[in-house]
């Protein structure tokens, strides 16, 4: 549409243009014909009279070049028909010695006022002023009529010509755009992650070019998502496998460690130990191991809820009281508020929040219960720094630790990639900020009846 009307104003501002040059072209040349008619009539008077001029000499001049004129020779005067020459023409006849114009408006008409001096010629040649003026005025309604003509007709003939200027603008701008628009097409498709969305090259032209290249660019983003797509599902099967694989020896490994753990009390120092080395790093193995199935399951789609009745505020005191935490945190919740969701993924949401607040934040750590009619909120503060801003896009994905330092401390790195998941698998969520006076915010929120979803 864009196309179009310029296309139409550009015809409009040209037909304009040229209805405008006509008309001062044929008002400059009725001009000069005019002044070429007046100054033949004087030079042909001009001869016969004689120096100085009578009065009937000057009514002879004035009479040859028509009605509206004036003659003047000093104090002599002839004149006939409308006076509507003003005192800048005079003034500029005297002083340049030569014919002069001006354009004029008088009784509702357009005039062309002409003066011009009757120049005497020597013998040898030499021109100067006898000093008689001669002023006419000519009507120039014809000429505004003849304007007006040229202007109706450039008028109606832009408006014939103006449907079929649309109709050859619109096929130009449609064999112009369409490509474009099914570029554009073609882009909104692969941007929502249609990536076999393709657009069919037309012509030869730079367009076409752009098509194929978008084209080549759209299949080796897909053959990259395709290969990407693979090792993902490579790499997940991988640790599913091996988590699985894992599980039978480390049961062994864990009773061996069990019946350590029960005589390490009876070990000399150093083999005492190395025996309470071995027991953690074997705990720290089984809890990875662990998180590696849940992950797995999550990816597999078969992560289940068996949601059941739960007093929210005594399953997240069980859950502090269960780890030793009561005593670390401060726990504010309402009594008897009760919600249909998973005991043991609550669980392990919760425990995930306080102790990493417990392990990264400082005291004191501050879990909230709150409950509107539809949802539970669990929220868990701490009184640390915070978490550095390039850090909070982060926070829940896997395997993702902040400080490398940390690499070995206690923990798989999966622990708040799972709490979210959970959160999600509720149809709830989980989210992280920093609060204003400093510290870590988490807030867990969840559907009060997540059997509903």
């Amino acid at each position: 549409m864009a196309f179009v009307t310029v296309t139409v104003l550009g015809a409009a501002a040209a037909a304009w243009s040229s209805a405008g040059s006509a008309s001062t072209a044929l008002v400059e040349s009725s001009q000069r014909r005019l002044a070429e008619a007046v100054t033949n009539q004087v030079a042909t008077i001009a001869p016969g009279l004689t120096f100085p001029p009578t009065q009937d000499a000057l009514e002879l001049l004035r009479s040859a070049v028509g009605p509206n004129a004036l003659v003047t020779r000093g104090d002599l005067r002839a004149a006939e028909g409308l006076d509507l020459f003003t005192d800048s023409l005079r003034d500029a006849v005297r002083t340049r010695s030569r014919l002069v114009s001006q354009r004029a408006v008088a009784e509702g008409r357009p005039w062309l006022l002409i003066g011009t001096p009757v120049m005497i010629t020597a013998v040898d040649g030499t021109r100067t002023a006898s000093g008689i003026e001669v002023y006419v005025a000519r009507d120039l309604s014809a000429v505004d009529d003849e304007i007006d003509g040229m202007a109706r007709t450039a008028g109606l003939t832009a408006a014939l010509a103006l449907p079929f200027a649309v109709l050859l603008a619109w096929l130009a701008a449609s064999s112009v755009l369409r490509p474009v628009r099914n570029l554009r097409d073609t882009a909104r498709r692969l941007a929502v992650g249609d990536l076999e969305a393709r657009s069919r090259p037309e012509g030869s032209d730079e367009l076409a070019d752009l098509t194929v290249t978008i084209n080549e660019m759209a299949g080796s983003v897909q053959t990259s998502m395709a290969a990407m797509r693979r090792m993902q599902a490579d790499a997940r099967r991988f640790a599913a496998d091996v988590s699985h694989e894992l599980r039978t020896p480390l049961s062994t490994l864990t009773a061996v460690v069990e019946v350590l753990a029960m005589t390490a009390d009876r070990m000399e120092p150093d083999a005492r130990e190395s025996a309470q080395l071995a027991i953690t790093e074997t705990q720290r193995l089984v809890t990875l191991v662990e998180d590696l199935m849940e992950v797995s399951r999550f990816d597999a789609g078969t992560a289940e809820l068996r949601v059941e009745d739960v007093d929210v505020t005594t399953a997240v005191r069980q859950c502090l009281r269960a780890r030793s935490w009561l005593d670390e945190v401060e726990l504010t919740a309402p009594a008897g508020l009760f919600a249909r969701l998973d005991r043991r993924r609550l669980d392990v949401v919760v425990a995930n929040l306080a102790g990493n607040a417990l392990r990264h934040g400082a005291p004191p750590v501050r879990v909230t219960v709150s409950a509107t009619a539809d949802t539970v909120r669990i929220e868990v503060c701490d009184n640390g720094p915070g978490i550095p801003a390039h850090v909070l896009p982060h926070v829940f994905d896997r395997f993702y630790k902040a400080d490398t330092a940390r690499a070995r401390t206690p923990g798989s790195g999966l622990g708040l990639a799972i709490a979210q998941e959970n959160a999600r698998l509720h149809g709830g969520d989980l989210t992280v900020s920093n609060l204003r006076s400093g510290g870590a915010r988490f807030v867990l929120t969840l559907p009060r009846d997540a059997g509903e979803r």
